[in-house]
């Protein structure tokens, strides 16, 4: 068994001069602290807005100001929705535990799944999974068209749902979508995904018989695989936005609160009702 100092087992560690733990990001000594391999101080702070940082921190490569306009929309588009289920689980928690503020932040971001927030990484995976089976993309948009009726047929056979498609309250259009496709067109960020997912929206009421919308967070899913950024992060960076949005909501919550109506309201208006598979005397046998 190797003595207590004896630490060549662990990450790293060469030829007896102790553990190494590589990264590429932040480090620091008791005068300096460094990020990306820069002096936060000196050359970051002041000079660098988060959410390039945020990209840079991701891809190590310091993104161009076109990427950081494309990539702060969306941190915009998803930042907040209204009294959707993520806010509403944070008030009541924050009504529920005042003296923990993060306990609220993290009720909200919790909520961030399949029907909420969820929808960004979904819309990003099935684009690149499309793609990823094809040994070069089309060429024209009605190469892309092609593309996208053959993959909403096989979906809809599936029997699955094509995420980013529709919205449960913005039936006519997303308001969201459009400026993020303008956006990215201007700083000629329109990739593939974007591209596969326009197409969706151009040719999928040929297959469906109806028409659905292209809902902002899954245009922001396309958009930020067209970032380059991976797939299984996507649903970080909808809970990053969803952060600014929860504070946000919390910051109102104290000023102007409805947790407490929200929940008198529901168990003021609770019914008992027998349960359906049983009886009120099955305990009494």
């Amino acid at each position: 068994m190797a003595e207590n100092g004896d630490r060549s087992g662990t990450a790293g560690g060469e030829g007896g001069g102790g553990p190494s733990f590589p990264t590429s990001l932040g480090t620091s000594t008791e005068s300096t602290i460094s990020l990306l391999g820069r002096d936060l101080a000196d050359d970051l702070m002041g000079q660098v807005g988060f959410g390039e940082l945020v990209l840079w921190m991701v891809t190590q490569k310091r993104p161009s100001p076109g990427r950081v306009r494309l990539f702060e929309a969306c941190l915009v588009a998803l930042a907040d929705h209204g009294f959707t289920p993520t806010a509403i689980a944070a008030r009541l928690t924050y009504l529920s535990a005042p003296d923990s503020l993060q306990g609220a932040l993290a009720a909200g971001l919790l909520g961030g799944g399949s029907r909420f927030l969820g929808v960004t990484e979904d819309t990003g995976r099935f684009l690149a999974d499309v793609l990823a089976q094809r040994e070069d993309e089309p060429a024209t948009e009605a190469e892309w068209d092609a593309l996208a009726e053959e993959v909403v047929t096989r979906e809809r056979t599936a029997k699955r749902i094509i995420p980013g498609l529709g919205h449960p309250v913005h039936k006519q259009g997303d308001p969201r979508t459009p400026a993020l496709l303008r956006i990215a067109e201007e700083e000629g960020l329109t990739g593939p995904h974007l591209r596969l997912f326009e197409a969706i929206g151009r040719t999928h009421e040929r297959v469906l018989g109806r028409r659905l919308v292209l809902n902002g967070a899954g245009v922001c899913g396309a958009a930020l695989a067209d970032l380059d950024l991976p797939p299984d992060l996507l649903r970080g960076f909808a809970l990053l936005a969803r952060a600014g949005g929860l504070l946000g909501q919390l910051a109102e919550e104290r000023r102007r609160p409805m947790a407490m109506d929200t929940y008198l309201l529901v168990d003021r208006n609770a019914t008992y009702t027998a349960p359906e598979d049983g009886d009120d005397d099955a305990l009494r046998d």
